[in-house]
């Protein structure tokens, strides 16, 4: 028999380590060859690593969050033939164990059993209460059951006439009985304990990306009001009027047109800041990200030349996108190179956001919630669908004035949806 050690192989774009995010197999266990053995993760991508023989699992490396280096070791596997690394030495013999010494000394006699005391039996209780029917005690008995939460209905009586006694209480708390959380009086308890939850794979490149990005870019909100009523009458038309193949249009593929549209004239915002360079890479192409909440976080996916696709078109990637992101499939390649993204919480998009910019990009989009409420047009108040459209920007890169002005442009875009589909540049 000999040891197969498997190494953390090299995972491409020069990535010197990656995180530990879950264990497949246990040490003792048989595995075959491509069965999953260990996901590690790396530039936000979890890679699946496989066994590259069959055998026994004699010892994995690394607990789900530790870092390993690239060519470290991480399972070694104990297969037929002489694999790559010499066996353990054999184990040792068991040594003999040593002769018990029986002792001929008289063991002393056993003390006597202290007598048993039988408790009392419990006093017979009046169980021929009906539901409903008002249980019967005296005014101090109702008073400190009150006091302690506990309702009277579930302690049986043994007073005259099935009254319920101090006795009885004390009886009902002694086995174990006491206050329901929903009794009325019910005095509030505190709770205690902490729970310690480790922050490690996606969850904590999350937060690492975060912090980076919040203490290296100086952020500024921009919050409009758009009146987006003829908008959402022209996705419900398109909506019941799409092919069989073509999918459910959302908000998401108008929004990214009408940037499409207006980042043609802002090429400082449609960017990437090289921070460390001091150089802004200004890009023709519109690379979207797209934030995603999945199981494990928030990932980004790039919907990529966006200026190339219509609405349908972009409505598919994003649904493909998403669905990767949250399956956990979506390759390296589908996660990096982002010009600008979007982050919109659906249903849940309240009032207002203050998105923070994916780093190292110089913008982010988030449309809130769409509600109907009542609005000033010409003199006349009128119940109009309403949505907030909130940004950030980077203001080492994009002026306050361009930034309100790149956001008008997108409202007009957006209440006057006839645009979209014009060459207004």
């Amino acid at each position: 028999m000999g040891r197969y050690v498997f190494k953390l192989p090299d995972v491409g774009e020069g990535t010197a380590e990656a995180e530990i995010v879950v264990w497949h197999v246990a040490v003792g266990e048989q595995v075959e060859e491509d069965q999953p053995l260990v996901d590690v993760l790396t530039d936000k991508a979890t890679v699946e690593m496989t066994a590259p023989v069959s055998g026994r699992v004699v010892s994995v490396h690394g607990e789900p969050g530790e870092m390993a280096a690239v060519g470290s070791p991480l399972a070694v596997i104990e297969i037929a033939g002489a694999g790559d690394s010499a066996s353990e030495p054999a184990a040792k013999p068991k040594t003999e164990p040593a002769p018990t010494i029986v002792s001929t000394r008289k063991a002393p006699e056993p003390l006597p059993e202290p007598p048993r005391i039988e408790a009392p039996a419990p006093a017979p209780a009046n169980l021929a209460r009906t539901p409903g029917e008002k249980p019967l005690a005296p005014p101090a008995v109702r008073r400190r059951a009150q006091e302690l939460g506990v309702r009277l209905q579930f302690i049986p009586g043994t007073g005259p006439g099935g009254r319920i006694t101090n006795e009885d209480l004390d009886r009902y708390l002694a086995a174990g009985g006491g206050p329901r959380p929903d009794a009325p009086g019910t005095a509030l308890q505190p709770r205690e304990g902490v729970e310690e939850v480790k922050v490690i794979g996606l969850r904590r490149r999350i937060a690492e990306k975060m912090q980076e990005s919040k203490r290296r870019i100086p952020h500024f909100a921009y919050v409009e009001e758009l009146d987006v009523t003829e908008l959402e009458d022209l996705r419900v038309h398109l909506n019941a009027a799409k092919r069989e193949d073509q999918p459910r249009l959302t908000v998401l593929p108008f929004v990214i047109r009408a940037l499409v549209q207006v980042l043609a004239r802002y090429p400082q915002i449609n960017a990437r800041f090289d921070d460390e360079a001091g150089v802004v890479h200004r890009h023709q192409a519109v690379h979207v990200g797209i934030a995603t909440q999945t199981a494990n976080g928030l990932v980004v996916p790039v919907l990529r030349h966006a200026e190339a696709r219509d609405l349908w078109d972009c409505a598919a990637e994003i649904g493909r996108l998403a669905a990767a992101a949250r399956g956990g499939h979506a390759g390296a390649d589908e996660l990096r190179g982002s010009t600008i993204t979007v982050t919109s919480l659906g249903p849940l998009g309240g009032i207002a956001t203050t998105p923070v910019i994916n780093h190292p990009e110089v913008a982010i989009i988030g449309p809130n919630k769409i509600v109907e409420r009542p609005v000033v047009r010409q003199g006349q108040i009128v119940v109009r669908r309403m949505m907030n459209l909130s940004s950030s920007f980077d203001h080492r890169v994009v002026d306050g004035y361009d930034a309100a002005d790149f956001i008008q442009k997108v409202k007009a875009l957006l209440e006057h949806p006839a645009l979209l589909f014009m060459d207004t540049q």
